[in-house]
C-alpha cells in the first residue's frame, strides 16, 4: 500500500540496501501502524560532558609610577647657597650668560611667580570635559551590562527545552539541526493535513575558520532505522527526537551540537514583531491552499504572507525543492533582520522579537541564550554571499518504495564528503547539492 506523506515502512529494496547500524526490530507497518503522536523513544546514549574553558590568569596590577617628591624647602634670600633652576619665563640659555648670582635671582624670582600648570583654567576644564565622557560612558556600559544580564536571564528561564543530542564525539565545527514543525493549525489557506511534520529539516554549520553553510535536507529523504525504510520526515513522529538527530549524524558524518525545533505558525509573531521581512520569488502565484497571493519581485511582507511563501508548493513548478528554498530564504530574512543594529540597538523591539520567538521555539538541554545568538549569527553569514547554501545530493528524486511511496535516493558519499569540506571551513562560497546542478 503506497503512503505518499512518509509515515509507512517497507523492507530495503536491493538497489538501495543501507548497512543496518541497530539492532533493534523495526515495527511492520502493516500490523503495527504508526500513532497518531510521537512518543519520545530514545536508541541512543544521549551522555556527553560538556568542555569547561580554564579560568583566565590574573591580570597583574600595574607598577606604582615613580613619584619624587618636590622640593618644597622655603626660599632663602641668599642666592648663593642656591642651584639655578631654568623654568618657565627663564631660558637656559640667556641664564648662563649672566652673572651666577643674576641668573639664580631671575629664575628664583620666576619660579615664585609662575603658576604650575595643573592650576590653569584651560587643563582644568579638559579635565572636567574628560571626567564628564567617562563617567558617561560607564554609566552606558553599566546599563548595557545589566541590560545585557536582564535579558539572558529572561531569554534562558522561558527556553523550553528537550533531549535531542546523541552521544556522537564532537567534531571541528559547531552544527546546528534546525526542523520547521509544521502544524496544519488553519493559520493560513485550506491545507489541513492534520499532524507535528518535521517538513522543514535544515543543517547549519559553522567551523572555525572558513564560510558558514546552510544545506537544507528533503524531506522525503529516503532512510533507514533498524531494518525498515521510511522518509525522514516521519523518523521523529515514529522513532523519536534522538532517532531523528542519528539519522543526521549518519548522513552528515557530522555531530549535531544543538538543536532549535520552530513551528510555522509561531514565524508569524516573529516576522510581525520585526515589523515584516523582504521577500522575492520571480513568479505570480494565486494559491489557495496555502493563501498565497503573489506578483512577481521583492515585497516587504507581514508574518502572515512570509508563513504562506513558506507553505506554498502546489503551485511551485519545483514543489517540495521551491518550497525548501522558500523556507531557507524565509528564516535567512528573519535572521538578517533579527541581528541587525536597528534591532538590536533597539530594546523594545528586541523583548518583543524574543518573547515570540521563545514561543516558538523548542531546543536541546546544552542550548542557552549565547547558542542562540552564535545561530542566529551563523544563519546570517550562511545566507550572505560568502556563505554556502543548497541542499543534499541525491542520486534519484523519484525512488518508489512499497508502502513508502516515492522518495529522494541520497548520495551518501558525496554528502560525507561535502560535509567534511563544510565543516573543516574549505569549501568555496556558493550553491551546493543537486537541486543547485539542476538549475
Amino acid at each position: 500500500m503506497t503512503n505518499d506523506e512518509g509515515h509507512g515502512l517497507s523492507d530495503t529494496p536491493p538497489s538501495f540496501a543501507p548497512k543496518p547500524r541497530r539492532k533493534a526490530a523495526a515495527q511492520d507497518a502493516q500490523a503495527q501502524p504508526a500513532p497518531p503522536a510521537f512518543a519520545p523513544h530514545s536508541r541512543r546514549s544521549s551522555s556527553g560532558a560538556s568542555a569547561t574553558q580554564p579560568s583566565p590568569a590574573s591580570i597583574p596590577p600595574r607598577a606604582a609610577r615613580d613619584r619624587t617628591p618636590r622640593d618644597r624647602t622655603p626660599r632663602d634670600r641668599t642666592p648663593r647657597d642656591r642651584t639655578p633652576r631654568a623654568t618657565a619665563g627663564t631660558t637656559i640659555g640667556h641664564a648662563a650668560t649672566q652673572h651666577p648670582q643674576q641668573a639664580a635671582s631671575k629664575a628664583s624670582t620666576a619660579a615664585a611667580t609662575t603658576p604650575h600648570p595643573s592650576a590653569a583654567r584651560p587643563h582644568t576644564t579638559h579635565h572636567r570635559v574628560r571626567n564628564s565622557l567617562i563617567a558617561a560612558l560607564v554609566i552606558v556600559l553599566v546599563a548595557a551590562l545589566c541590560a545585557g544580564f536582564g535579558i539572558w536571564n529572561w531569554v534562558s528561564g522561558s527556553l523550553r527545552k528537550e533531549d535531542w543530542l546523541t552521544g556522537k564525539t564532537a567534531g571541528p565545527a559547531t552544527t546546528w539541526l534546525i526542523l520547521g514543525s509544521d502544524e496544519r493549525d488553519g493559520t493560513t489557506g485550506s491545507d489541513d493535513t492534520p499532524g507535528d511534520r518535521t517538513d522543514t529539516i535544515l543543517i547549519l554549520t559553522k567551523p572555525k575558520h572558513g564560510p558558514s553553510s546552510l544545506i537544507s535536507v528533503p524531506r522525503d529523504s529516503l532512510v533507514q532505522v533498524d531494518d525498515a525504510l521510511l522518509k525522514i520526515n516521519a523518523v521523529m513522529q515514529i522513532y523519536g527526537r534522538q532517532e531523528l538527530v542519528a539519522q543526521i549524524e549518519d548522513i552528515t558524518g557530522q555531530k549535531v551540537d544543538h538543536v532549535a525545533k520552530i513551528t510555522f505558525g509561531g514565524l508569524t509573531g516573529v516576522v510581525d514583531a520585526l515589523g515584516g521581512i523582504e521577500l522575492c520569488y520571480d513568479q505570480d502565484v494565486d494559491d489557495e491552499l496555502s493563501d498565497l497571493h503573489w506578483k512577481a519581485g521583492c515585497h516587504v511582507v507581514d508574518g502572515h504572507t512570509a508563513l504562506a511563501f513558506s507553505r506554498m508548493r502546489y503551485s511551485d513548478p519545483k514543489g517540495d525543492f521551491g518550497r525548501a528554498e522558500r523556507q531557507r530564504q524565509v528564516i535567512g530574512a528573519i535572521a538578517k533582520k533579527a541581528a541587525s543594529p536597528s534591532t538590536l540597538m533597539n530594546f523594545g523591539t528586541v523583548h518583543k522579537v524574543g518573547d515570540a520567538a521563545l514561543q516558538a521555539i523548542t531546543v536541546d538541554n546544552r542550548t542557552n541564550p549565547k547558542t542562540l545568538l552564535d545561530m542566529l549569527l551563523a544563519f546570517r553569514n550562511a545566507s550572505g554571499s560568502s556563505g554556502v547554501t543548497g541542499s543534499l545530493y541525491w542520486s534519484d528524486p523519484n525512488y518508489y518504495v512499497d508502502g513508502v511511496g516515492s522518495c529522494v535516493l541520497l548520495d551518501n558519499p558525496r554528502n560525507l564528503e561535502l560535509f567534511a569540506q563544510l565543516a573543516d571551513g574549505t569549501h568555496d562560497p556558493g550553491a551546493v547539492g543537486s537541486a543547485a546542478e539542476m538549475g
